[in-house]
């Protein structure tokens, strides 16, 4: 665990997940050694823009993903996904509609195939 994995989400500002969010940008180019203008022209925005971002000070959501993109961090989306959860009663009830056998067509299970 690292220490982020403590932090009260609800309880911090907007200020504070802006500037995590900066955070991890500029870290995440450091580490792939880019300069602010390589990942600004990979993803098309400006210079000054990647610069916002990294310091929590503005730039929109189009920019925030163009820059993750870039640097190959979109996986941190992940959390975003919509898991479609089924009920055990939901269940339980398309397992007893499942088929268990087929019929021929005339309806008699037990008649024997007409070719």
């Amino acid at each position: 665990m690292n220490e982020n994995s403590y932090i009260n989400w609800f309880a911090t500002s907007d200020q504070f997940i802006l500037d995590t969010i900066g955070d991890f940008l500029k870290n995440a180019r450091l580490q792939q050694n880019k300069t602010q203008l390589q990942v600004a022209e990979a993803a098309g925005v400006s210079r000054s823009t990647v610069s916002l971002l990294e310091k929590g000070r503005g730039g929109t959501l189009l920019s925030l993903l163009q820059v993750l993109r870039v640097l190959e961090q979109l996986p941190v989306l992940d959390s975003f996904m919509v898991e479609q959860k089924v009920s055990p009663l939901l269940l339980a009830k398309q397992e007893l509609q499942k088929r268990r056998r087929a019929r021929n067509k005339n309806g008699n299970e037990d008649a024997p195939i007409s070719w």
